[in-house]
């Protein structure tokens, strides 16, 4: 399962890498990153079709992940799009609702719970 994180923070491919080291390996889930909305909408108008997952912080400089998340959902072709999971610090309810009306499939919270997250990329890649 082909899964793209967006996320400005650069430590955030480490993380990852250290986190899914087994999935990456065994061939389960294949990562790529992004650190803005803007070059993820570039990378998704590439690889669109690849991808099944777009995880995305909410809180970034320039295109915010709700942002990312519109255009994802309304403005990319070819349709559907992909599953999108929002990820915030902040666990507000207004992101939240927002996220959801904008057509989130989940929404976490940072830091992340990646024995949580782990378990629902599982669900997802065997559903």
């Amino acid at each position: 399962m082909k899964i793209l994180v967006v996320d400005d923070e650069p430590d955030v491919r480490t993380l990852f890498e250290q986190r899914f080291r087994r999935e990456i390996r065994s061939g389960e889930f294949s990562f790529s990153f992004a650190y803005s909305g803007e070059e993820a909408l570039t990378f998704l108008t590439g690889h669109h079709s690849e991808v099944v997952l777009i995880l995305s912080d909410i809180n970034m400089p320039g295109m915010s992940g709700l942002e990312l998340l519109r255009h994802v959902k309304h403005d990319l072709i070819p349709p559907p799009p992909p599953l999108v999971m929002m990820i915030t610090a902040y666990g507000d309810t207004d992101s939240y609702n927002q996220a959801m009306e904008l057509g989130a499939n989940d929404f976490l919270t940072k830091p992340v719970d990646f024995t949580a997250l782990k378990d629902k990329l599982h669900a997802i890649s065997t559903a």
